[in-house]
């Protein structure tokens, strides 16, 4: 692994492609529970914050865009939304329950997460992480985790009595999934080129995990929507782009710098820099509050 990787990276802003705002504004606000932030008409694009600040999700239509089934397509898996507590998570799934939206579980030992999907089918991850002291690794130096049931019992009477309002601040993008179409080149971008760790190689499951800083993951990846999978056309929602947040503009040119040597492509846009990896998924790197 390269050194180069600020280890105090997080994820920002990830944007999908959606067919309908009409359909995902009222989602993401009710279903969901974030706030918009400033909506585009002309543009037909919508920012999505839990704090009134940041902008953690971005939606744009696509014009008579496709909706494919899930695992179809290389790209998005799942996006997963980061809730500061227990307490903020079992006023989500109250909210959820509400809603009558089918719900997915899981206890990963590591976190607990609930699992929904948009009206594009573009899956979504609300969790929140257990303390990083109750994280154990495996000789492999691999994270142990598990697709356990939750305690939902447990969980819902973290909340009993107050109201939901909402995501809270402090509420940010956790991690994302990925479906590639090659796990060893992929892998090899992300931990040779880009640096980071790898914390999770589930070889029984098709799947890498990748982190910097000793997190359980930033970046999923696998091959579930079969090996050889392509990103589907330009027309079809899903995944627009995830963004790399680093601490500093220092950072973030350091780790440009050493990408260009190694021949890897980042073009200037806006305030970020794009990179794309093997399977064509655009990777956005920005700055914090920048």
């Amino acid at each position: 692994m390269s050194a180069i990787l600020d280890q105090q990276i997080s994820l920002g802003e990830v944007k999908l492609k959606v067919s309908q705002l009409e359909k995902s504004i009222p989602f993401y606000e009710e279903t969901v529970g974030l706030k918009v932030l400033q909506l585009d008409e002309a543009k037909r694009q919508v920012s999505f914050t839990a704090d009134g600040k940041q902008t953690l999700l971005v939606l744009e239509e696509v014009p008579g865009a496709n909706v494919p089934q899930r695992r179809s397509n290389a790209g998005l898996y799942h996006f997963a939304i980061l809730l500061p507590d227990r307490l903020s998570l079992s006023l989500a799934l109250r909210n959820l329950i509400r809603s009558g939206i089918h719900i997915g579980q899981a206890d990963h030992l590591v976190s607990e997460a609930l699992y929904i999907a948009d009206p594009d089918n573009n899956g979504i991850e609300i969790y929140r992480d257990r303390p990083r002291d109750q994280w154990k690794k495996d000789a492999g130096g691999n994270y142990v985790m598990a697709s356990d049931p939750l305690d939902w019992e447990s969980l819902l009477a973290e909340s009993e009595g107050q109201e939901w309002n909402g995501l809270p601040a402090g509420t940010v993008i956790g991690h994302i999934h990925l479906h590639v179409g090659d796990l060893r080149a992929s892998r090899a971008f992300y931990e040779g080129k880009l640096g980071f760790d790898v914390v999770g190689d589930y070889a029984q499951m098709s799947a890498v995990f990748v982190s910097a800083g000793g997190y359980h993951h930033h970046i999923g990846m696998n091959i579930w929507a079969g090996a050889g999978a392509v990103l589907p056309p330009a027309n079809t929602v899903g995944l627009s782009y995830y963004t790399i947040a680093f601490p500093t503009a220092a950072s973030r040119e350091a780790w440009l710098e050493q990408l260009r040597g190694e021949g890897v492509e980042a073009a200037a846009q806006g305030h970020a820099f794009v990179v794309h990896d093997p399977t064509g998924i655009a990777i956005h790197a920005t700055v914090k509050n920048g």
